[in-house]
């Protein structure tokens, strides 16, 4: 499978937009899962418009404007807590495969109440069979003791390209963490912010990344989360062409 993150930018509405997608090639897609970013509510309704044009939902992205207050014993740290909990649920009742989150940043380190709420989190997901997928960022650290410490079947890795060059092009993300390997944000780090440009647009090895998950054996989609900061000169139905193409490569290098 081929599959693009939804939330990409263009004032185009989500059922359109699904529509567009679907017609550019790709398979699947990952949904922005809050009100945030300008989404607005409803969002729920999304699943539904996805599925109407045949696209598979790998993923809902879970909220991440609070991800750095999980250990914090107050509202803040109850809020984003209850937030994953609800994520678990409606994974569970959209029937939606994985849920991706983003731990704090390593300036924030998970202390005992915080890994205690991520262990409830997990248990929530291994009672409905849910799968979270833990995304580096600059949270290597956070990263290595929730993935060291929580051996569950249903807590594994999301590999962003972007966010390993930026963050810590020295660690071998792909080979400590790939047999726990969930899911893929595949970008360039390019352009006016440094990150979500289309693959081959920036400075990243894409034919070493591609071998890296290769060799991870890795099934699930080729995942590619860009933005349309770098490419608001061109339509949405050119992005996602372009997004497509470059995917499809990215795929069959998987291959090699």
């Amino acid at each position: 499978m081929i599959g693009i993150y939804d939330c990409f930018g263009y004032d185009v509405s989500f059922r359109e937009r699904y529509k567009l997608i679907k017609n550019a090639g790709f398979d699947s897609v990952m949904l922005w899962w809050s009100d945030k970013f300008g989404r607005g509510g409803g969002y729920q309704e999304d699943v539904q418009y996805a599925r109407d044009e045949g696209l598979f939902i790998e993923n809902i992205h879970t909220p991440v404007h609070e991800q750095n207050y999980i250990s914090l014993d107050n509202q803040d740290g109850k809020s984003v807590f209850v937030n994953y909990l609800q994520c678990v649920t409606d994974c569970h009742g959209y029937a939606i495969p994985t849920m991706v989150v983003h731990l704090p940043n390593d300036k924030y380190p998970l202390n005992e109440l915080g890994m205690q709420r991520l262990k409830t989190i997990v248990e929530q997901a291994e009672e409905y069979d849910v799968n979270i997928a833990l995304e580096n960022l600059d949270n290597i650290q956070n990263l290595a003791l929730v993935m060291d410490t929580i051996q569950s079947k249903n807590t594994g890795y999301c590999y962003d390209s972007c966010h390993h060059i930026n963050y810590s092009p020295d660690c071998d993300l792909l080979e400590r963490y790939g047999e726990r390997l969930m899911a893929i944000h595949l970008q360039d780090n390019g352009g006016k912010r440094n990150q979500h440009q289309l693959p081959f647009d920036g400075s990243i090895d894409w034919k070493k990344v591609m071998k890296k998950v290769s060799l991870t054996g890795y099934k699930g989609a080729t995942s590619l989360e860009p933005m349309n900061w770098d490419y608001k000169n061109i339509s949405i139905q050119e992005f996602l062409s372009r997004a497509y193409q470059k995917a499809k490569k990215l795929y069959e290098m998987r291959s090699v």
